[in-house]
């Protein structure tokens, strides 16, 4: 495993509270960075906080509604005035209701999906890009997935909010790319999450059938995610910027 030091570097992680934004936030941690974690789970972000905190690091905790514009500047707003400057920041907040073909969904699942997914994600680099442009460096990464580089049978809303999720990641790094600052997203196929767990609980899904469409023979883990997070935060990556990152175990390669 590759190791980094980002003592003196802060970042930001939305969906901080579990799954992949706290695997990515324990991570930058070991790697010495100070964290600002959000997360509308007040209990469980605040317990990460102190957990981090137990360990030795620094983690500010601000409970936000990504999709809420007012929430989003006072994060920022919060994380800067702790630390002092954002140097990193994952937007991960997203949510994944939907489970059944197109024309079954509904206006008020498309709305909350949209609102969460592209609303917060285009919230929190609106507010990032300005603090970073101020300080001429920084890096976004987005968490989209591999619905938004391809199809999704019966996801096809949530496909649409990771597709803008892409475009909005490649956009922002053509813009401010001579201003320092790199904007990249990570593009996981099914990793072991809360999230996936409630789905085969519930039945929604076949833990064999998803398994199988990933070549490697496995579904993701989130320390997986993470490592690619850090890498793209890294100067490892100092020559990359609008790039989607697919972390799929060869998903998207079939």
């Amino acid at each position: 495993m590759l190791t980094y030091n980002f003592s003196g570097k802060t970042a930001l992680i939305t969906g901080a509270a579990s799954g992949i934004g706290k695997a990515t936030a324990l991570a930058f941690a070991r790697a010495g960075a100070q964290l600002v974690l959000a997360d509308i789970a007040h209990q469980a972000g605040t317990q990460l906080a102190q957990e981090i905190q137990q360990a030795g690091g620094q983690a500010l905790f601000v409970q936000t509604d990504v999709a809420n514009a007012v929430q989003v500047a006072a994060l920022l707003a919060a994380g800067v005035a702790r630390f002092g400057r954002i140097d990193f920041a994952f937007n991960n907040a997203g949510i994944e209701e939907e489970h059944g073909r197109l024309a079954e969904s509904d206006e008020a699942l498309f709305d909350r999906m949209l609102a969460v997914n592209v609303k917060g994600v285009w919230l929190c680099m609106k507010h990032e890009l300005a603090h970073m442009q101020t300080q001429r460096r920084g890096v976004i990464v987005n968490t989209a997935s591999v619905a938004g580089l391809g199809g999704a049978p019966k996801h096809a809303i949530y496909a649409a909010t990771k597709h803008a999720v892409v475009g909005l990641t490649k956009s922002a790094a053509a813009e401010y790319g001579r201003l320092g600052i790199r904007v990249n997203s990570v593009c996981p196929a099914v990793i072991r999450t809360p999230m996936f767990e409630r789905v085969i609980e519930a039945k929604l899904a076949n833990a064999d059938a998803i398994t199988n469409m990933h070549p490697i023979g496995r579904i993701g883990e989130v320390d997986e995610v993470a490592n690619a997070v850090l890498w793209l935060c890294s100067d490892a990556s100092s020559f990359v910027t609008g790039h989607q990152l697919a972390v799929d175990g060869g998903y998207t390669a079939i």
